[in-house]
């Protein structure tokens, strides 16, 4: 586990830290860093979940589609900050699992829209909810206004990340 973010001396710094960084800065790298490696690896086994054969990164198009519904590729590219060609080899795999289908845009019959599979999304569903019960179980001891605080800061910091990529 990392340092507590209060675990600081009177310069402010952390034990064998340098003087000189805004340790608060610091602290919220390094606990960024380990959820974002622990996020990496949590996908990998819930994509392994949902099918044996799929990439941990198809998982989240798997979620979006889940939430926001059939979409175009060039959607999900923009989205997620990938290239259309990305995009294109990551929905065929899933097309060639079954858990995605391709059909006509009706507001534009040259477009194509992507879609979860019936089983796309009873697979997705299935881990989605194991997962939000292993949500709950590890922040039982958190107050509930404790857990909103968190969802509302991720959420910001989601929202200033892309207005920085835009």
């Amino acid at each position: 586990m990392g340092a507590d973010v209060h675990d600081t001396g009177a310069d402010g710094a952390a034990e064998g830290e340098p003087v000189g960084v805004d340790h608060v800065f610091l602290a919220l790298e390094r606990e960024l860093a380990v959820f974002l490696r622990r996020a990496r690896a949590s996908s990998g086994e819930l994509a392994r979940e949902v099918h044996p054969d799929l990439e941990p990164a198809a998982y989240g198009l798997l979620f979006r589609l889940a939430d926001a519904g059939a979409q175009r590729a060039t959607a999900l590219a923009g989205f997620f900050g990938v290239g259309k060609a990305t995009m294109s080899r990551q929905l065929h795999a899933l097309e060639k699992l079954g858990l995605v289908a391709r059909e006509p845009d009706p507001a534009d019959g040259r477009a194509v829209l992507v879609r979860l599979t019936d089983e796309g999304h009873a697979r997705f569903t299935r881990v989605r909810t194991g997962r939000r019960a292993r949500y709950a179980r590890n922040l039982a001891s958190w107050d509930r206004g404790e857990v909103a605080e968190l969802a509302r800061l991720l959420h910001r910091l989601n929202a200033e990340q892309e207005c920085d990529e835009a």
